[in-house]
């Protein structure tokens, strides 16, 4: 039998964790590319998952640090709405899946991996991208690497800004 190896997914699940909120981003947008952010609205941003579940895994996240959508003002829900179907748009354009995968898990007890900060999670999903090996070796297979993932989605969020506020 042949083993496959996937240690990044292990540095989330055993790793330390950050005292700070990995959602509570700086005001400089110094480290935008390091932390995988890939556009900024008024009360939205839109960033790359670190630990994906497929190629183009991306979270839609209110700028304020908010647990639950009952804590949003009508702005930042509209915003992540239109944040939303603005990267639906991007990774149908840029990725070509043949389904997206929208989602939000309000607490840990829903799952969410970071319930203080609510983030909608989209993942780009192409038939048989579930094979043999996530189902047997528990091992998905990333065809890209994160930065070069990055790199061809960020033209696409040009123009977030102006879109989702708009």
């Amino acid at each position: 039998m042949d083993v496959l190896w996937a240690p990044w997914r292990m540095d989330y699940i055993l790793g330390p964790k950050p005292d700070a909120c990995v959602f509570c981003l700086p005001q400089t947008r110094d480290e935008d590319r390091e932390r995988l952010v890939l556009a900024r609205g008024r009360y939205s941003f839109v960033i790359m998952n670190k630990f994906p579940y497929n190629s183009g895994h991306l979270m839609v996240t209110p700028l304020r640090h908010a647990r639950c959508l009952t804590e949003l003002s009508g702005e930042e829900n509209l915003e992540l709405t239109r944040g939303l179907a603005y990267c639906t748009r991007v990774i149908k354009e840029c990725m070509k899946p043949q389904g997206i995968n929208i989602g939000l898990n309000l607490g840990e007890a829903a799952g969410s991996g970071i319930a203080a900060h609510l983030h909608y999670q989209m993942v780009p999903r192409w038939n048989g991208d579930s094979s043999f090996m996530a189902v047997f070796s528990e091992t998905r297979v990333m065809p890209q690497l994160l930065v070069s993932t990055y790199d061809r989605l960020v033209p696409f969020f040009s123009d977030y800004l102006a879109t989702v506020t708009s």
